[in-house]
């Protein structure tokens, strides 16, 4: 990357194991590759793990997230994006959306902003009053459609940009639901209440419960995770399912799964799903949604309907039965990710949404090695 490569400050909410995160991350890894310098600036990187910390310029600032010193931390944050000589903002989600207006404003600059979910209470504001703000990304068409259905924004000025995940060179399926051992069903995510964790939760005591010897696996950590333990405890699960939390990403957890469920009540896109995906195991997931733009039933997943247990555990057991179509889907589903959903596509894509705010093409991409 060229030293002069213009630089896009990143303002992202707080950074940790989950989607909205991962897409920061992805967009600090590969920018260089397009001729881009990143900055992230964030409320909080306690919950990043170290190992998977960009390497780029970061700024903490703990008080971001707070309307009372917003002031005083913008000046702050100011002073620091300046070193940079910075020429684009980029919000990361609508958590950083006042703060990434405010610092926009404060600079002068350019911004764009990606909305990676259906919430429309916090999007009626967005471009009202915000010259800066050049381009809206949508990471799927449901998302597109709702935000477009808000009066305050033009439909022009919503780009589709599917999130993107690193696709792992070769990998070998033929163990998902080996004979020789014990299937493991599990989801990852965080665990909040629109993942729909506690269907799964159900849905597993119903595997069990047909004469299954299966084992269950939930990755991840959040505000519903005590209640999600005391359900386990309940429907006696605690010996067949295990939470495993603390992860510096959710691939080694995907890895150790045969079958990928996920059961959202409501999803902008589902990046933890293309993670399992990529990584060939075949998939149970809502139709809701982003999903619906991913997942083809019978083809690239399974599609079951949103709160819905009995329906998760039914499709559960006819991939229990049947590895092999397990293992074509899972292959299907790793095609599709590879065409359609690589990180790299989604940066590059970007990359020209960031040279038509900035109106210029100073930036050129470089090849990647």
């Amino acid at each position: 990357m060229s030293t002069d490569s213009p630089t896009v400050i990143l303002v992202a909410g707080p950074l940790q194991v989950r989607g909205t995160s991962s897409y920061t991350l992805r967009l600090a890894e590969l920018l260089p590759d397009c001729g881009y310098a990143p900055v992230i600036v964030s409320p909080d990187l306690a919950a990043l793990p170290e190992e998977v910390r960009p390497e780029c310029p970061t700024y903490e600032h703990l008080l971001l997230s707070s309307p009372l010193f917003r002031p005083l931390i913008n000046g702050l944050v100011a002073q620091d994006a300046v070193r940079h000589k910075p020429q684009l903002v980029h919000i990361q989600s609508r958590h950083a959306l006042p703060f990434g207006f405010a610092l926009a404003k404060r600079l002068e600059l350019p911004c764009l902003l990606t909305i990676h979910d259906h919430d429309k209470a916090l999007t009626r504001t967005m471009s009202a009053g915000q010259p800066q703000l050049k381009q809206v990304i949508a990471v799927s068409s449901s998302v597109k459609e709702s935000l477009a259905s808000v009066n305050s924004l033009n439909e022009d000025m919503i780009t589709v940009i599917h999130s993107g995940v690193t696709v792992p060179d070769l990998i070998d399926n033929s163990e998902v639901l080996g004979a020789r051992r014990i299937p493991v069903i599990g989801t990852a995510g965080r665990l909040e209440e629109s993942k729909g964790f506690p269907y799964f939760i159900k849905a597993a005591r119903q595997v069990l419960d047909a004469g299954n010897d299966v084992e269950f696996l939930i990755a991840g950590t959040g505000p519903e995770e005590r209640r999600l333990r005391a359900l386990a405890r309940q429907l006696n699960l605690t010996d067949h399912l295990t939470f495993i939390t603390n992860l510096p990403d959710f691939r080694s957890a995907i890895q150790a799964m045969d079958i990928f469920c996920l059961p959202s009540l409501m999803q902008g896109l589902g990046t933890v799903m293309l993670e399992a995906m990529s990584l060939g195991r075949p998939v149970i997931a809502t139709g809701v949604g982003g999903i619906t733009s991913i997942v083809r039933d019978d083809e690239t997943g399974l599609v079951i309907p949103a709160a819905d247990s009995n329906s998760l555990a039914e499709r559960i057991l006819e991939l229990l039965v049947d590895p092999i179509r397990a293992r074509a889907i899972g292959g299907a589903a790793r095609q599709q990710v590879i065409e359609c959903f690589d990180a790299r596509q989604m940066v590059e894509l970007t990359a020209d949404e960031y040279r038509s705010a900035i109106g210029c093409t100073a930036a050129t991409p470089t090849t990647a090695s």
